[in-house]
């Protein structure tokens, strides 16, 4: 036994040098990808809470702080996901801005050359100040896989004002899960020479699945300038579903589905918030909602990709 479990992994690590990735099975029988630089990655992300559900060929890649879909004709994800607990808010290490390729995606990211004069920033889909707790979930945040073109006036208004609610949720309700990603319209429109498609919209979706109260926000934003609140752009998570075609946190129960999936209730999420990396103590959570609000009449893009 000893002897043909050497010659397998002298067969993988052969295989390795030969081509770009090998797929291998670990004893709990999950599939995972098996890189030249010695990293792997879950073919199945597996059935973490946040995880959305994902097709058989679809390419799941698993960081250590977050999961992604790989879109490999639009240079980017279709989906991350992570878990934020309010100690993980508390930033350890600083801001690299050191951006990379991710060697996990089996096919071409996006690179430097590709924004370089292209009138778009480079924004995170998983903030970089998300995964400040750690210098290897700080340099997994900028892989390019985590990346999107992103009109400056968005990157650094309005959705850097969501990124710091949401850590602000965090912080409020101890741990959420969150799910961001791009909408495409109809007539694509792309940067650099590796053709990185530019989004018409970004969504996210938020969950708080603890009690004493159980609930779920979403938000649906062009990829423009905006001086709106950020209410105005609230939906529930059905709506973004309906947009996507993705079937986000697939294990809730029917019951706990209504609760955070169908229904908002502006007032549970924008009350006052502590401030994200305030450790002065956290206030206690709401009492479960006695109504839920209808939710906003949400934006059409032209369609979705």
């Amino acid at each position: 036994m000893k002897r043909i479990t050497a010659t397998l992994l002298f067969f993988l690590s052969i295989c390795n040098l030969l081509i770009a990735q090998t797929e291998a099975v670990t004893k709990e029988g999950r599939k995972v990808i098996l890189y030249p630089d010695q990293t792997w990655a879950y073919k199945d992300a597996g059935t973490a809470f946040e995880i959305p559900q994902a097709s058989d060929d679809e390419e799941i890649i698993k960081h250590t702080a977050y999961t992604l879909s790989w879109n490999p004709q639009n240079r980017q994800a279709n989906w991350v996901a992570y878990q934020l607990t309010a100690d993980r808010t508390r930033p350890i290490v600083g801001r690299t801005n050191k951006f990379l390729a991710d060697s996990a995606v089996s096919t071409t990211t996006a690179a430097d050359r590709d924004y370089v004069r292209s009138g778009y920033d480079r924004g995170h889909l998983v903030p970089a100040a998300d995964m400040a707790w750690s210098a290897i979930t700080m340099k997994e945040s900028f892989y390019y896989s985590n990346i999107s073109p992103q009109v400056p006036a968005f990157n650094r208004g309005i959705w850097k004002k969501l990124e710091e609610k949401v850590r602000a949720w965090a912080v409020d309700n101890q741990d959420i899960y969150v799910v961001t990603g791009p909408v495409f319209s109809d007539s694509v429109k792309t940067i650099g020479p590796n053709k990185v498609a530019v989004p018409a919209y970004f969504y996210k979706v938020i969950a708080d699945n603890e009690l004493p109260q159980i609930k779920g926000i979403a938000f649906i934003m062009p990829n423009a300038g905006s001086s709106l609140p950020l209410e105005t752009y609230a939906v529930t998570i059905d709506s973004i579903e309906r947009l996507t075609g993705i079937n986000f946190f697939p294990q809730l129960s029917f019951e706990d589905e209504k609760l955070i999936e169908s229904a908002i209730n502006i007032a549970d999420w924008f009350s006052v918030s502590k401030p994200a990396n305030d450790f002065g103590g956290t206030s206690p959570k709401k009492r479960r909602r006695q109504g839920d609000a209808p939710a906003k009449q949400m934006p059409e893009p032209a369609a979705k990709e």
